[in-house]
């Protein structure tokens, strides 16, 4: 389907596109296999302009925008979402800058995550804070001039590779979600380690770890936007940061299309290709049909978004639980359709299957996807 994309949109489609068929896929299997970052492919991502996407031209960015950034995820999850989501943890992780960061602080920390110098993640997740964001215990205490943090965060993409963290910390527990509030760490801050990298079922390119503070000490002008409004902060990141997720899922159900169909072309069985049999057909009938509604809504999404209406949550989530559904059923069928073959770890569907899981789960899962966008369908309804 032709979505009349501007020729700003189209160039960044066509420069992702290059550098997933030249640089990822050449090396995903290895980088899997070795559960390595991909910096050099992040370096080659950065030098062609892809880490600018988010960011305002202001701070030595490309415009800002949700719908470009999903263009680009699209593509680079056509290749690996694990490398994709090493991309992804950089911009989620200095959304809270953007959204609620000072004018001084944008100006630090912004043009150095734009050309790639340096990566950012985002710290949210704790063992007792998944789904239930209001049961972290890290805490941050207001000592002179200087926060003093306290706790460890866990499962934290792009931990140990990354030089800006944002992270959310309590800073008057008695307030419950409106004691939380939002920092700046920075990689050498005295007091703040990484834990070692997690060996993870999918999305292995990416480096995953905990955040650990012990007596961490940071200057006072490093929280983010006024003291109690962290979950807020949050709250927005997530908002504008799920169609990026959504749009992994999209391009990795491409990919896995792409692959099955491809297959079942020379694939003979019974004296025929085996996709002229219905029951295949039909499988890649229906993998299609997914695949194109979801990007539909991603796309259709991410406009809604870059139109800064007041309440984007249910299109969010609507968007991110769809195509991260769609992306595991498609891998899943795709490993039916190349059957022995597709078992095994020559042909890369096996990992677009196992890489698709995380997509159901990180960022909000799906089940609290759905949440969301029943509580926003009861208010609507309630008029």
């Amino acid at each position: 389907m032709d979505y009349f994309l501007t020729e700003e949109q189209q160039m960044i489609v066509d420069t992702a596109r290059q550098i997933t068929e030249e640089r990822i896929v050449p090396h995903r299997a290895e980088l899997d296999e070795k559960h390595e970052f991909p910096r050099a492919i992040l370096n080659d991502m950065a030098k062609a302009d892809l880490f600018a996407l988010p960011i305002p031209e202001e701070f030595g960015g490309f415009g800002g925008g949700c719908l470009n950034i999903v263009l680009a995820l699209e593509q680079i999850g056509r290749g690996c979402v694990g490398i994709g989501t090493a991309f992804a943890a950089s911009a989620l992780g200095i959304y809270p800058i953007l959204i609620s960061g000072s004018q001084e602080m944008k100006d630090k920390y912004l043009p150095s995550v734009a050309s790639g110098e340096k990566f950012a993640a985002f710290g949210l997740t704790e063992a007792n804070a998944g789904s239930d964001a209001s049961g972290i215990q890290t805490t941050a205490v207001l000592d002179g001039d200087e926060w003093v943090l306290n706790g460890t965060k866990q499962w934290i993409t792009n931990g140990g590779e990354a030089q800006i963290y944002t992270v959310v910390a309590m800073t008057d527990r008695s307030k419950g979600a409106r004691g939380a509030s939002m920092f700046v760490v920075e990689e050498g801050d005295p007091g703040f380690s990484c834990g070692p990298k997690e060996k993870k079922m999918g999305i292995r390119a990416s480096s995953t770890t905990e955040l650990i503070f012990k007596d961490c000490r940071i200057p006072k002008d490093r929280l983010i936007g006024r003291q109690g409004t962290g979950f807020i902060t949050v709250m927005k990141t997530l908002d504008s940061s799920r169609p990026g997720i959504a749009a992994l899922g999209v391009g990795l159900a491409q990919g896995a299309l792409d692959v099955a169909a491809a297959y079942a072309k020379q694939r003979v069985q019974f004296g025929k290709p085996i996709i002229a049999f219905q029951a295949v057909q039909h499988m890649l009938a229906d993998m299609a049909i997914a695949v194109e509604a979801s990007r539909a809504l991603v796309y259709q999404a991410a406009k809604h978004i870059d139109a800064h209406p007041k309440d984007m949550s249910k299109v969010s989530s609507m968007c991110k639980v769809f195509a991260t559904d769609s992306a595991m059923k498609v891998t899943t069928d795709a490993v039916q359709i190349l059957a022995g073959y597709g078992f095994m770890s020559e042909y890369p569907v096996e990992k677009m299957m196992r890489d698709a899981k995380i997509l159901q789960i990180y960022e909000g899962t799906n089940q609290i996807q759905r949440n969301v966008i029943g509580q926003e369908l009861n208010k609507e309804y309630a008029k």
